[in-house]
């Protein structure tokens, strides 16, 4: 064997071992079924497709189309749509689709959540209000106007009625709700009807929530006045590291669908394609099972973190009602004897789709491994 492939292969398994023996609770990382994995092996990873199923740019699409075309059925029926695209190759393509459709290229203002707070890197400017550049893909590549929406940190979610005054000020094309840290729905329909008074579009990221919305739970953005949704598909959905873009609106359909292809993208890996229809499917069939063990596994390690000492925020909420808590990790390093910058990680962000197989009173162990094994802790707990 080739010396370079046989490290690489040790490396591969060394990794696998590694996560074989470990909690890991990173807030954007999921995995898939054997019948996803089957899916995503299969030889759609050597092809190529560009354009809309039936109107493809290269031949021998045949089985393509039918399989990409099951997978926007399905994942219409699951979020209950009129227009899914499931060619963007991630959450961000799809929010660089979003932008295209509704904002002014360099001129455009765009309302979002605020970075520090919780909001996604892909909304953000390329420079921060005192000059700092931080390459925010939506300032970057889109030259968007960002403004923040206003948050209210006792209750850790967007101020509808501060936001409203800003809305009716800053007169954005887009407001755009979702972001990373994201324990309770955010207030579309209080804020949607004040965005259409503007002229504004009303966009939702939900790349961390999607399958805690496809599944019944959390909140319904495209009914309560969202004119897109966006996400990835490898969170609270556990499938393939992909994207999708949704819309309830016939009308936007045509509008949408140039701004993915060919704006975006040229092929839009089939393999992954293949295998989120897989998920779809296994959504549609035991996604509520599932996204209820998820929330209801959230819930409860943030209660017995609590009760063992650790500052979970949001206690009089009972912590979350996603996938996610949150704690101050401000006296951590005392805590726990975390060593490095711990300033720099606040605040973690703990995620739980990866343990739903977990009853709800094994996280009183995950808790106590947590707060009284610090060997375990360095050495086999991931934290986001």
């Amino acid at each position: 064997m080739n010396k370079k492939v046989e490290e690489i292969r040790n490396i591969l398994i060394e990794h696998n071992e590694l996560f074989s023996k470990s909690i890991p609770l990173i807030a954007s990382e999921n995995i898939t079924s054997p019948a996803v994995d089957e899916a995503c092996n299969s030889d759609f990873s050597h092809r190529y497709a560009e354009g809309w199923v039936g109107q493809r740019v290269y031949a021998g699409c045949k089985y393509i189309d039918l399989v990409e075309d099951i997978c926007m059925e399905l994942a219409k029926e699951y979020f209950k749509c009129v227009h899914a695209d499931v060619r963007p190759i991630s959450g961000v393509v799809a929010n660089l689709a979003m932008y295209n459709a509704f904002t002014s290229e360099n001129n455009g203002k765009m309302l979002i959540m605020p970075i520090p707070k919780g909001g996604h890197i892909s909304h953000a400017p390329k420079f921060t209000k005192s000059g700092m550049a931080i390459y925010g893909t939506a300032g970057t590549v889109r030259g968007l106007n960002i403004e923040y929406m206003a948050f209210d940190n006792d209750e850790m979610n967007i101020d509808p009625d501060a936001t409203a005054k800003i809305i009716r000020e800053f007169k954005p094309e887009l407001v755009l709700f979702g972001g990373s840290v994201f324990l309770f729905p955010h207030p579309v329909s209080e804020l949607s009807e004040v965005a259409k008074d503007v002229g504004a579009n009303v966009g939702y990221d939900a790349a961390h929530v999607a399958g805690l919305i496809g599944s019944g739970y959390f909140q319904d953005p495209l009914r309560e006045g969202a004119d897109v949704m966006t996400l990835s598909t490898h969170k609270t959905l556990p499938g393939p590291q992909h994207g999708t873009l949704l819309s309830d609106r016939e009308d936007l359909i045509e509008t949408l669908r140039p701004n993915v292809f060919p704006a975006l993208l040229s092929n839009h890996h089939l393999h992954n394609v293949a295998g989120l229809a897989v998920t779809y499917a296994e959504m549609l069939e035991f996604g509520k099972d599932y996204h209820k063990k998820v929330i209801d596994n959230a819930k409860a390690l943030g209660q017995a973190l609590y009760e063992r000492g650790i500052n979970v925020l949001m206690e009089h909420k009972n912590f979350t009602k996603s996938h996610q808590i949150v704690v101050d990790i401000t006296n951590f390093e005392k805590t726990i004897g975390l060593g490095g910058d711990i300033e720099r990680l606040f605040p973690f962000r703990f995620f739980f789709p990866l343990i739903h197989n977990f009853k709800e009173f094994f996280m009183v162990d995950v808790s106590r491994f947590f707060v009284f094994n610090q060997i375990f802790f360095k050495n086999f707990l991931f934290l986001s």
